[in-house]
C-alpha cells in the first residue's frame, strides 16, 4: 500500500526520470550536431567526473548546514535549468558542460534522499526503506528511457531529429519543474536522522550500494550511492587491512569496469552514425536492456545464492567477453541487425544484473569487518574511476582505430578481470 507520507518519492521519480533520458539523449543530441565517438565518450566521462565529486562537495554542505530538505529542491530546480540551457547549446563544448552542469545539479540531492526516506521510522525498518528508495529511482529511469523511446519515434515522423531531440530537452525541463513545485509541497520537514548518524548504519548502506529491488541499479555510479560509499572510504585504514583476495578483486574489477565504458562510451555514436540506427531505435534498445537488468536482479540474487557469486559473476564477465565484440559485427546482418542487436542488448542487461549483484556480494565477503565499509567505497571509487577513463579511450580507440577494434579493447579488459579474479582466488583459497 502507498504511504501517502512517500508523495515527494513521485516528484523525485518524476525529475529522475528526465535524467533517465539524458543519458542517451544528450550523447544523440551531440551526434546531431557532428560529435564524433570521441566527443560522445566525453560526454559520459565529464558526467561521471562531475556527478561523484559532485555528490561529494554538495554533502560537505548538506552536513555543514544541517538543512537536507532545500538541497532536493536545488537539484531539481538546477536540473530544469540544465535541460533548458541543452538544446540552447550550439557548439559542442556547450553540450557536455550543459550535460555536466545537470550531472552536478542531480548530485545535490545524493546527501540527503537516504535521510529523507528512512526519517520518522525506526532503525531496523531502515532497510526496506533503502528499498523503496531504489525502487522509485529504477523505474523513474525506465520511464524515461521510454518516454524517450517513445517521443523520439513519433515526432522524428514529422520533424528533424534534432528538433524533436531539443523538444524533449524542453519538456524534460518542465517535468523537473513540476517536480520542483510538488517536491516543495509534500516533501517532509528536516529529517530526525543525522547523516553521522545513518552513516553508522552498516546494513542499510550496504542495501543503497548493492540497490536492493528491481530497476535499482540501472546507473551504476549514481550519486546517491557513490556518496555514501566514498564518504565511508578510509584509505590508510583500508590499506592497513588488505588483503590479497580483496585486492586481487579489486584489481579486477577495475579492469572489468573499465573494459564496460570503453564499450559504453562510444556505443551511442556507433549505432547512430555506423549503423545509421534512428534516435528511437537507440533509445529501444538501451530501454530493453535496461529492463532485462530491472527483471534479472531477484533471479539472479537467488542463483547466487545457490551457487558461489564467483562462479555466476565469472559467467557474466565470459559472456560479455564475446557480446562486445558481436555488436561491432550487426551490420553484417543486414536488415536483421535490429533484431540481433535486441538480443544482443538483452543479454547485455542480463550479464549487467549478475555483476551488479554479485559484485558489492563479494567485495563485502572479502573484507576483513572492521574494513568492510572502506571496502565498497574503494569498489564504487575504482568503478567510476574506471566509468570516466574507460569512456574516454573508448572513444579515442573508435575516432582513431575502429568500433570494432574498441569493442575488441573492451572485451579484452573484461576478460582480464576476470582472469585476475579467478587466479587471485585459487591462490588465495
Amino acid at each position: 500500500m502507498f504511504d501517502i507520507g512517500d508523495r515527494w518519492l513521485v516528484a523525485w521519480s518524476v525529475g529522475y526520470a528526465a535524467v533517465g533520458a539524458s543519458s542517451v539523449l544528450v550523447p544523440l543530441y551531440a551526434i546531431a550536431l557532428g560529435a564524433d565517438a570521441f566527443v560522445v565518450a566525453v560526454v559520459a566521462a565529464t558526467a561521471a567526473f562531475a556527478g561523484i565529486p559532485g555528490a561529494l562537495a554538495w554533502g560537505r554542505l548538506a552536513t555543514r548546514t544541517g538543512r537536507y530538505r532545500p538541497f532536493l529542491l536545488v537539484s531539481l530546480g538546477l536540473s530544469a535549468v540544465s535541460f533548458v540551457a541543452l538544446p540552447l547549446a550550439e557548439s559542442l563544448p556547450a553540450v557536455v558542460a550543459a550535460n555536466a552542469a545537470l550531472q552536478f545539479a542531480v548530485a545535490a540531492a545524493a546527501p540527503v534522499l537516504a535521510l529523507l526516506v528512512v526519517s520518522g521510522h525506526p532503525d531496523p525498518e531502515w532497510d526496506r526503506r533503502i528499498g523503496v528508495l531504489n525502487a522509485w529511482q529504477g523505474y523513474g529511469w525506465l520511464a524515461g528511457l521510454l518516454a524517450g523511446a517513445a517521443w523520439t519515434a513519433v515526432a522524428g515522423r514529422y520533424v528533424a531529429a534534432v528538433t524533436a531531440q531539443r523538444w524533449f530537452f524542453y519538456a524534460s525541463a518542465v517535468a523537473c519543474a513540476l517536480a520542483t513545485a510538488l517536491a516543495w509541497r509534500w516533501l517532509p520537514g528536516r529529517p530526525d536522522v543525522s547523516t553521522a548518524r545513518f552513516g553508522r548504519a552498516t546494513v542499510s548502506i550496504e542495501s543503497l550500494q548493492r540497490g536492493a529491488g528491481r530497476a535499482a541499479r540501472l546507473a551504476p555510479f549514481s550519486g546517491v550511492r557513490s556518496f555514501w560509499a566514498l564518504r565511508r572510504l578510509h584509505p590508510r585504514a583500508l590499506a592497513a587491512r588488505l588483503t590479497p583476495g580483496l585486492s586481487g578483486y579489486l584489481a579486477a574489477a577495475t579492469l572489468f569496469f573499465t573494459g564496460f565504458a570503453v564499450f559504453f562510451g562510444p556505443l551511442p555514436s556507433y549505432l547512430a552514425t555506423d549503423l545509421g540506427l534512428s534516435s528511437g531505435s537507440v533509445f529501444a534498445l538501451f530501454l530493453v536492456s535496461s529492463a532485462a537488468s530491472a527483471v534479472a536482479y531477484e533471479r539472479v540474487g537467488a542463483l547466487a545464492a545457490v551457487r558461489s557469486a564467483e562462479a555466476v559473476q565469472t559467467t557474466a564477465l565470459a559472456a560479455r567477453v564475446l557480446l562486445f565484440p558481436a555488436v561491432a559485427f550487426a551490420a553484417v546482418l543486414g536488415a536483421l541487425a535490429l533484431p540481433g542487436l535486441v538480443v544482443l542488448f538483452v543479454a547485455v542487461g542480463l550479464t549487467w544484473a549478475v555483476v551488479a549483484v554479485t559484485g558489492t556480494t563479494i567485495v563485502a565477503r572479502l573484507a576483513p569487518p572492521a574494513v568492510r565499509g572502506d571496502a565498497l567505497g574503494a569498489y564504487t571509487a575504482l568503478g567510476g574511476l574506471g566509468t570516466a577513463v574507460g569512456s574516454v579511450v573508448g572513444g579515442l580507440l573508435a575516432t582513431e582505430l575502429s568500433y570494432v577494434g574498441a569493442f575488441g579493447v573492451a572485451g579484452g579488459l573484461v576478460l582480464a578481470g576476470a582472469v585476475v579474479a579467478a587466479v587471485t582466488r585459487r591462490t588465495t583459497e
